[in-house]
Protein backbone atom coordinates (compact mmCIF):
# COMPACT_ATOMS: atom_id res chain seq x y z
CA UNK A 1 0.00 0.00 0.00
CA UNK A 2 1.13 3.36 -0.91
CA UNK A 3 1.79 5.99 1.61
CA UNK A 4 -0.88 8.90 2.00
CA UNK A 5 -0.19 12.81 1.60
CA UNK A 6 -1.95 15.76 1.63
CA UNK A 7 -0.71 18.87 0.32
CA UNK A 8 -2.78 21.87 1.79
CA UNK A 9 -2.50 24.83 0.23
CA UNK A 10 -1.31 23.08 -3.41
CA UNK A 11 -1.22 24.91 -6.75
CA UNK A 12 -1.80 24.64 -10.23
CA UNK A 13 0.94 27.36 -10.79
CA UNK A 14 4.02 24.83 -11.44
CA UNK A 15 6.50 27.30 -9.84
CA UNK A 16 5.10 27.43 -6.76
CA UNK A 17 6.45 25.09 -4.20
CA UNK A 18 3.32 23.72 -3.30
CA UNK A 19 2.92 21.90 -6.48
CA UNK A 20 6.55 20.89 -6.58
CA UNK A 21 6.03 19.39 -3.48
CA UNK A 22 2.97 17.48 -4.92
CA UNK A 23 5.23 16.33 -7.81
CA UNK A 24 7.90 15.33 -5.81
CA UNK A 25 5.27 12.94 -3.88
CA UNK A 26 3.85 11.53 -6.82
CA UNK A 27 8.13 10.94 -8.27
CA UNK A 28 8.62 9.31 -4.40
CA UNK A 29 5.21 7.02 -4.57
CA UNK A 30 2.92 8.73 -2.30
CA UNK A 31 -1.05 8.52 -3.04
CA UNK A 32 -1.38 12.59 -2.97
CA UNK A 33 -4.41 14.32 -2.27
CA UNK A 34 -4.28 18.31 -2.95
CA UNK A 35 -6.39 20.71 -0.77
CA UNK A 36 -8.05 24.00 -2.18
CA UNK A 37 -10.92 25.36 -1.87
CA UNK A 38 -10.53 27.50 -5.07
CA UNK A 39 -9.39 24.40 -7.28
CA UNK A 40 -11.12 21.28 -8.98
CA UNK A 41 -7.56 19.55 -10.36
CA UNK A 42 -4.43 20.37 -9.84
CA UNK A 43 -2.02 17.98 -12.32
CA UNK A 44 -4.75 15.87 -12.65
CA UNK A 45 -6.04 14.66 -9.74
CA UNK A 46 -8.99 15.74 -7.68
CA UNK A 47 -8.46 18.39 -5.20
CA UNK A 48 -10.23 18.45 -2.32
CA UNK A 49 -12.46 21.68 -0.43
CA UNK A 50 -10.74 20.41 2.74
CA UNK A 51 -8.55 17.91 4.51
CA UNK A 52 -11.84 16.76 6.37
CA UNK A 53 -13.07 15.81 2.68
CA UNK A 54 -10.18 12.89 1.69
CA UNK A 55 -11.49 9.84 2.02
CA UNK A 56 -8.40 8.01 3.27
CA UNK A 57 -6.61 7.71 6.20
CA UNK A 58 -3.08 9.86 5.70
CA UNK A 59 0.28 9.45 6.69
CA UNK A 60 1.61 12.81 6.18
CA UNK A 61 -0.17 16.23 5.89
CA UNK A 62 1.98 19.50 4.23
CA UNK A 63 1.00 22.83 5.22
CA UNK A 64 1.67 25.71 2.41
CA UNK A 65 -0.58 27.89 3.60
CA UNK A 66 0.42 31.27 5.78
CA UNK A 67 0.69 30.59 9.60
CA UNK A 68 -2.57 32.17 10.15
CA UNK A 69 -4.53 30.51 7.92
CA UNK A 70 -2.39 26.69 9.41
CA UNK A 71 -3.05 27.33 12.93
CA UNK A 72 -7.18 28.06 12.14
CA UNK A 73 -6.87 24.07 10.11
CA UNK A 74 -4.65 22.35 12.87
CA UNK A 75 -7.94 21.23 14.74
CA UNK A 76 -9.35 19.53 11.41
CA UNK A 77 -5.94 18.13 10.76
CA UNK A 78 -6.02 16.82 14.06
CA UNK A 79 -9.69 15.52 13.73
CA UNK A 80 -8.64 13.35 10.40
CA UNK A 81 -5.70 12.64 11.70
CA UNK A 82 -2.08 11.94 10.51
CA UNK A 83 0.85 10.31 11.04
CA UNK A 84 3.17 13.34 10.09
CA UNK A 85 2.26 17.31 9.78
CA UNK A 86 5.03 19.01 7.82
CA UNK A 87 5.07 22.30 8.36
CA UNK A 88 7.03 23.74 5.45
CA UNK A 89 9.45 27.52 5.68
CA UNK A 90 6.84 30.12 5.44
CA UNK A 91 3.87 27.98 7.17
CA UNK A 92 5.65 27.97 10.59
CA UNK A 93 4.97 30.41 13.67
CA UNK A 94 5.25 29.35 17.34
CA UNK A 95 1.55 29.93 17.79
CA UNK A 96 1.18 27.07 15.34
CA UNK A 97 3.67 25.18 16.62
CA UNK A 98 2.76 25.09 19.95
CA UNK A 99 -0.80 24.34 19.32
CA UNK A 100 0.34 21.25 16.72
CA UNK A 101 2.01 19.82 19.79
CA UNK A 102 -1.15 21.23 22.41
CA UNK A 103 -3.31 19.44 20.08
CA UNK A 104 -1.11 15.99 19.39
CA UNK A 105 -0.08 16.00 16.41
CA UNK A 106 3.48 15.35 15.12
CA UNK A 107 4.75 18.54 13.88
CA UNK A 108 7.92 18.38 11.37
CA UNK A 109 9.31 21.73 10.75
CA UNK A 110 10.91 21.05 7.38
CA UNK A 111 10.52 21.03 3.69
CA UNK A 112 8.59 18.18 2.84
CA UNK A 113 9.48 18.64 -1.12
CA UNK A 114 13.13 17.94 -0.17
CA UNK A 115 12.33 14.79 1.70
CA UNK A 116 10.13 13.63 -1.26
CA UNK A 117 12.59 14.50 -3.30
CA UNK A 118 15.39 12.66 -1.40
CA UNK A 119 13.06 9.70 -1.36
CA UNK A 120 12.04 9.87 -5.06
Amino acid sequence: MKPTVAIIGASNDQSKYSNKSLRAHLRAGFDVYPVNPKEERIEGLTCYKTIADIPVDLARVSLYVPPAVGVKLLPVIAAKGCKELWVNLGAESSELMAEAERLGLNAIYACSLIDANANA
